[in-house]
């Protein structure tokens, strides 16, 4: 069942919700991770790892590609932890998603931002 899209002209299925001209909402949230001092911070926490994704590392295994900064505690919960480097760490993507979803504990990820600031 296709419907003509009153937003951008085009045939959809009739359940499709077409995205075209809609305007999203700036949480504070994006607010800081698109400020420059986010940008820079995520730079030298990337330095200070070596380049390398900090689990990875732990475990005798070099990973450099796909490295994204996490905050350990999130930014919805705490916004003044944007740029605390003892909540921020270094991951692949892989370990990204993992410590998103709570599979790797938040109390390990902090010793390990411990352990990169002594380096």
């Amino acid at each position: 069942d296709l419907k003509s899209c009153s937003r951008c002209g085009r045939i959809h299925p009739r359940a499709f919700k077409c995205n075209v001209g809609r305007k999203y909402e700036q949480t504070n949230e994006r607010k800081l991770r698109s400020s420059s001092a986010w940008t820079r911070k995520a730079k030298q926490i990337k330095e200070d790892a070596k380049g390398l994704c900090e689990v990875c590392r732990d475990r005798g295994i070099y990973t450099y590609n796909g490295l994204e900064v996490h905050h350990i505690t999130k930014l919805a919960e705490n916004p003044d932890g944007l740029l605390e480097d003892e909540n921020l760490v270094c991951l692949c993507v892989q370990h990204h998603k993992e410590a998103d979803a709570g599979e790797i504990d938040a109390d390990y990820l902090r010793e390990l931002a411990k352990e990169r600031g002594k380096q």
